[in-house]
C-alpha cells in the first residue's frame, strides 16, 4: 500500500511555509522584472511599478506567495499551529500590500501590458483573490474587494486573448496554457470572474485538448520543467469533462499511465541552478496533478500507482522547499502547498 497522503497542509509546515512567504514578499531585491522599458524615464524601483507585488524575485512568485499566506491563514489561523505572532505579521503584510490604491496601480499595469504574465501570473492573481474571499473574514473580504479591479482586468485580458489563441503552449514552464487555465477554472468563480469568461476558458481547454491522444511521455521531463506538459494537460481536461468521458479520454491520451516514466521522480543534479532547480518544482507539481487525476479514477491498480507516485514525488520534493537558496526559496513552498492540499479554489 502507498503511504497515506494528507488532505490538507500538515500542521508541521504552517510556520516554515509562512516564514518563507513573509520573507519573500517584502524582499525587493534581487528582482527580475518582466518589464519592457520604453525609455529611461521608466528606470524605477520595482516597488514603483508594483506597489503590491514588488518582492519575491518576480511578479508571479510574489503573487503566489501572497496566496500561500492567505491559504495558511485559512487553514491554521483558528488553531495553535500558527502562533499569534506569525498571524499578526501575515495580517500586517497583507494589509500593507492588498490595498485599493496599490491594486489600482497593479490593475492598470495589467491592462496596459496585455502580454504580461499571460496566463500564469493572471491565474495566480485570480487564485489569490479567491483565497481571500474563501477566508470568510472581514479582512479576507477587504483584501478580495481590493483585488477586484485586478481580477476584472484579468477577465478583460482573457476575453481579448482566448479567441486569438489558436494553439496552446505545451511546454513545462510558466507559459503552459493548461496550468494557467486550470487554475483559473478552479478559482475564477469565487474570485469574481464573470460566467462568460469562465465558459470561454473551459471551451478553450476543450477545443485545445480533447482530441489529443498518445502523449509523448518519453519526452519528459525537459531540463528546466517545473510542470509536466502531459499531466498538466490531463488535469486541465479533468476539470471540463464529466467523469466517465474524462476516464476514456485519459486512457487514450496516456495509455499505460500506471507504468509510465511520468511516475518516476526526476533526477535533480544541481538544486542551486535556477533552471535545473525548476525540476524540484516538477516533483511537487507532478504530485499535485497525480493526486487530483487519481481522485477522478475508480479504485484499482492505476489509481494506486498514481497515488504511490505522488507520495514518491513528495518524498523527493518536500525536503528541498527551504534550502536557504533564494533561487528556490522564493517559490517552491507554494507548489508544496498545492501538492499537500486540495485544489486552489477549494
Amino acid at each position: 500500500m502507498p503511504p497515506a497522503l494528507p488532505v490538507a497542509i500538515p500542521a508541521a509546515y504552517a510556520v516554515p511555509f509562512a516564514e518563507l512567504a513573509l520573507a519573500n514578499v517584502v524582499r525587493e531585491y534581487p528582482n527580475a522584472p518582466a518589464h519592457l522599458y520604453a525609455g529611461p524615464e521608466e528606470l524605477v524601483a520595482p516597488r514603483a511599478l508594483h506597489p503590491a507585488f514588488y518582492g519575491g524575485y518576480d511578479w508571479h512568485s510574489t503573487v503566489h506567495m501572497h496566496w500561500l499566506l492567505v491559504r495558511l491563514l485559512r487553514r491554521f489561523a483558528s488553531t495553535d499551529e500558527l502562533p499569534a505572532t506569525v498571524t499578526t505579521r501575515i495580517h500586517e503584510v497583507l494589509n500593507t500590500h492588498l490595498t485599493p490604491a496599490n491594486l489600482t496601480v497593479e490593475a492598470a499595469y495589467l491592462r496596459g501590458r496585455p502580454h504580461f504574465e499571460r496566463p500564469y501570473g493572471w491565474a495566480w492573481l485570480v487564485a489569490l483573490a479567491a483565497e481571500c474571499r474563501a477566508l470568510a473574514t472581514p479582512d479576507g473580504d477587504r483584501w478580495a474587494d481590493a483585488l477586484a479591479p485586478a481580477v476584472d482586468a484579468v477577465g478583460e485580458l482573457l476575453t481579448g486573448w482566448l479567441p486569438r489563441a489558436t494553439y496552446p503552449i505545451r511546454h513545462g514552464v510558466h507559459g503552459n496554457s493548461a496550468f494557467g487555465l486550470g487554475l483559473i477554472l478552479d478559482a475564477g468563480e469565487r474570485a469574481g470572474l464573470a460566467a462568460p469568461v469562465l465558459d470561454a476558458v473551459a471551451d478553450r481547454v476543450r477545443d485545445w485538448f480533447t482530441e489529443d491522444h498518445d502523449a509523448p511521455t518519453h519526452w519528459e521531463p525537459s531540463g528546466q520543467d517545473f510542470l509536466s506538459p502531459a499531466l498538466t494537460e490531463a488535469d486541465a481536461v479533468r476539470r471540463v469533462l464529466p467523469a466517465e468521458e474524462f476516464r476514456a479520454w485519459l486512457a487514450a491520451f496516456l495509455p499505460g499511465l500506471a507504468t509510465s516514466s511520468l511516475l518516476t521522480p526526476p533526477v535533480v543534479s544541481d538544486h542551486a541552478d535556477p533552471q535545473i532547480g525548476h525540476l524540484l518544482g516538477l516533483t511537487l507539481s507532478r504530485a499535485a496533478a497525480l493526486r487530483t487525476i487519481a481522485a477522478a479514477l475508480p479504485e484499482g491498480p492505476e489509481r494506486t500507482a498514481l497515488t504511490g507516485s505522488a507520495a514518491a514525488h513528495l518524498t523527493v520534493g518536500l525536503p528541498t522547499v527551504s534550502s536557504g537558496d533564494f533561487s528556490s526559496d522564493h517559490w517552491l513552498a507554494t507548489f508544496a502547498a498545492l501538492a499537500l492540499d486540495t485544489a486552489p479554489g477549494h
